[in-house]
């Protein structure tokens, strides 16, 4: 543009070197894991594949896709994301509206708040919480998955932040016409805080997707492991994967790296497929306090 020192040339290209990099350290992991997943055994093995496969072959993703367990943990996981995002945006924004009143609105409402804040401070321990879910019989279900993080609080200080910003006149125009606080919710903030939905949906579903503790912790059986879970015991805890009875042209062509590159492949691409669309909205929806437009 013209009129820009040159110092703030400098700084912008600077800034987008920094920027550049920055990104192609967060991606090359990602292309690096991808290529191992499509290079042979031997190419592999002897680590001669950096961004590009090697003797391209697809027998690790078939040798994956054929795995019972692999599939079975994929399912659960599955339905947990779809279970725990539609629990978790429910309440979350049941939790959000009343909170982001005013303390004229609603009483006590500080002390609300700060109940919320604690829990994000202090927790009640593993131990309570799976005592408290060994006792409701949640063990083994897919519910104890969703139920222990039903509220995630830090989505709720979003959302409130949000709704706070939008402005009075419109749920004062409601109210004079006779709407109540329910339809107020569902037909003026909701439609209005798209941008902030689309962020804490983004964080559910990512907070869902990537859980492995909670299944190892509150499942006793591994069939019953979510795919993040499933994927720790395999990488972690060096769990062989191949077994004999495995096709003899597979045990040629896949190794324990690549096929852990690819179920590690698979396990990413969902959310990877998922957050370009919820992307646009991101940079919009985090910002907390923001200025009224």
């Amino acid at each position: 543009m013209i009129g820009q020192s040159w110092a703030y040339r400098l700084f912008k290209v600077f800034n987008y070197t920094f920027l550049t990099v920055l990104a192609l350290l967060c991606v090359m992991p990602l292309i690096h894991l991808f290529a191992i997943s499509l290079s042979s055994n031997s190419a592999a093995t002897a680590g001669e594949v950096f961004l590009w496969p090697v003797d391209f072959t697809l027998k690790s993703y078939e040798f994956v896709l054929g795995q019972s367990a692999f599939l079975t943990s994929m399912g659960v996981t599955i339905q947990r994301v779809l279970l725990g995002v539609s629990i978790n945006m429910l309440l979350t924004i049941m939790v959000a509206y009343p909170l982001s009143k005013e303390s004229s609105a609603l009483k006590g409402r500080t002390f609300y708040v700060w109940i919320f804040v604690f829990t994000m401070l202090f927790s009640g321990g593993i131990i309570p919480m799976y005592m408290t879910m060994r006792f409701l019989g949640l063990l083994d279900t897919i519910w104890v998955l969703v139920l222990h993080a039903a509220v995630p609080v830090f989505n709720v200080v979003i959302l409130l932040n949000f709704f706070r910003n939008l402005p009075k006149e419109l749920e004062e125009a409601a109210l004079i016409d006779g709407a109540g606080h329910w339809k107020i919710l569902w037909r003026i903030y909701v439609p209005l805080s798209a941008a902030s939905i689309a962020t804490v949906t983004l964080f559910a579903i990512v907070m869902h997707w990537n859980a492995w503790f909670d299944g190892i912790l509150f499942m006793n059986s591994p069939d019953n492991y979510p795919l993040q879970s499933y994927l720790y015991t395999v990488v972690v805890g060096m769990q062989t994967i191949i077994n004999s009875s495995t096709d003899m042209e597979l045990l040629t062509m896949v190794s324990d790296r690549t096929a852990r590159a690819a179920q590690l492949f698979v396990g990413a691409l969902p959310v990877l497929l998922v957050y370009p669309f919820l992307q646009r909205h991101f940079t919009k929806g985090i910002v907390l306090g923001s200025v009224k437009e």
